[in-house]
């Protein structure tokens, strides 16, 4: 069997990279069908960063608690653990290559914190990209202060560590994902003054076959106002923090109301008191391993790039199939579904039998995928962040925070030196190349770029050959290695050529 554990250098014959809510019930629904499957993630627990739990050692009594739809996971984790899946936590995956024997390389690296890290390679005949999203942020005023957390990263330290980020939180940005969190933040002992959603939920309104289609997404936005009513949290749409005050942390925040195109209104300022600011304008799929490999691409109805999937969940690329937050946010509830979509698409394919895709399961979850993919486009609609943001920062805003480039020298690049896209920014201020790459500047970058419309490739989604920072002598021992040992063990460059 490929893969098998009496001949562990053998090709599986599906890799599955993401361990969340789509990579899990795509493993576990292709080795249901046969398939070997290597599972491979960065975190040592599975359940991604929707079912982030915490560590054992925390002794924490019900974890449940802190989960929506709890039962859903434990159902795919006991599959998963009764199954002979080879699951490889804490494996950082930098880059997937095309060999020339026609399967794919799937290029890690391993090592707890402060270790050498040591490559790993798994061949596939098959590989599934469930690498979720990371979270999008607008800078403004102080947004560097300590005190300041994404709003997701609020409910990973919940989630995962059992702590708040402060006593007094505001919750702040665009999304649904910030009711959620105002509503974890609240229920764990914090208290959140004031929900701060800079679009109007009355956009909804917009698409109500969406709304009818889906009634269970409705009763969870009943269920999170009800848990912010019971708390005394006030939501207020339409507005935005547009300044935070402190010096060596939070002390308070500036609420501004916003027009339609989110441009603060003159004399709107409230000040707010609060220790702690957890702040995100919505998720940008993270698809850095497949546009790598050329996978197509396309927009979103929020202005972010996810990739372009066919009916079965596969990319343009033949043999790599995607599943949740890379073909666009959509929530647990949708990733679950895709996976297993595209678990069942790839033994399909592997095992030559084309009749499972037309069987009634298939049909099923692909009539549930189009409803929730519908409501999916219709919140990314009503959260699209307008071009009026720019007006929170001042010249001393830092835009790019790992390599400090504030507001003031990217207009200087835009306008003095004549850049029109993030990429040309970039180049000429370095906006977008620090640790994060790109990831915590790229889409206020490419907004500043073009005048506020943001529709160029934020410099975290363009094409590179490397998904996470690799040593410069780790690739080097790879192509002597390959050079060492042959044709068999050939090193193949992210690029495509052999080295």
């Amino acid at each position: 069997m490929p893969g098998s554990a009496s001949d562990p250098h053998a090709p599986c014959d599906l890799a599955v990279i993401g361990a969340g809510c789509a990579g899990l019930a795509g493993a576990v629904t292709a080795s249901c069908h046969g398939l070997s499957v290597t599972l491979l993630d960065a975190s040592g627990q599975v359940g991604g960063q929707f079912y982030r739990h915490p560590a054992p050692g925390l002794g924490a009594a019900r974890p449940e608690a802190l989960h929506h739809d709890w039962s859903s996971f434990t159902e795919l984790r006991q599959h998963q653990q009764v199954s002979d899946i080879d699951h490889r936590g804490g494996h950082h995956v930098w880059t997937v290559t095309c060999e020339s024997d026609g399967l794919f390389a799937v290029h890690a690296l391993v090592g707890a914190d402060g270790d050498e890290p040591r490559p790993v390679r798994v061949r596939a005949r098959a590989v599934l990209l469930a690498t979720g999203s990371y979270e999008r942020q607008l800078p403004f005023p102080g947004w560097t202060l300590p005190g300041v957390v994404g709003a997701g990263g609020a409910q990973a330290m919940l989630k995962s560590g059992l702590v708040l980020p402060g006593r007094r939180v505001v919750v702040a940005g665009s999304g649904p994902l910030l009711l959620a969190v105002a509503a974890s933040l609240a229920t764990a002992g914090a208290r959140v003054p004031a929900v701060v959603e800079a679009s109007g939920y009355l956009r909804y309104a917009r698409h109500p076959r969406a709304l009818a289609a889906n009634p269970r997404k409705l009763a969870e936005a009943l269920a999170y106002g009800s848990s912010l009513l019971r708390h005394r949290v006030p939501l207020r749409p339409r507005s935005a923090v547009t300044q935070v005050h402190g010096t060596d942390r939070v002390t308070a925040v500036t609420v501004s109301r916003l027009d339609r195109d989110w441009r603060p209104i003159p004399g709107t300022g409230r000040r707010i008191a609060c220790d702690a600011l957890a702040v995100g304008h919505g998720l940008v799929p993270q698809i850095e391993l497949a546009t790598g490999l050329g996978c197509t691409t396309r927009t979103t109805p929020d202005g972010t790039r996810a990739l372009a999937l066919d009916a079965s969940q596969e990319t343009s690329v033949p043999g790599m199939w995607a599943a949740g937050e890379t073909g666009g946010i959509g929530g647990a509830q949708l990733a679950r579904i895709e996976g297993e979509m595209a678990g069942i698409a790839v033994a399909a394919r592997l095992h030559d039998r084309p009749a499972l895709l037309g069987g009634t399961r298939a049909r099923e979850l692909r009539h549930r995928r189009d409803r929730l993919r519908a409501f999916a486009d219709a919140m990314a609609a009503a959260h699209t962040p307008g071009p009026g943001w720019t007006d929170w920062l001042d010249g001393d805003t830092d835009v790019c925070r790992c390599e400090e480039v504030t507001a003031s020298r990217i207009g200087e690049a835009v306008a003095g030196y004549g850049a029109r896209d993030a990429r040309t920014v970039k180049l000429l201020t370095r906006a977008g190349m620090g640790w994060c790459q790109g990831r915590m500047c790229g889409t206020a970058v490419a907004c500043l770029a073009e005048g506020g419309s943001g529709t160029s490739v934020p410099p975290s989604q363009e094409r590179r050959p490397l998904a996470v920072p690799v040593p410069l002598g780790l690739l080097s021992s790879l192509e002597e290695s390959a050079a060492r040992t042959g044709p068999e063990a050939t090193y193949q460059s992210p690029g495509g050529q052999n080295s």
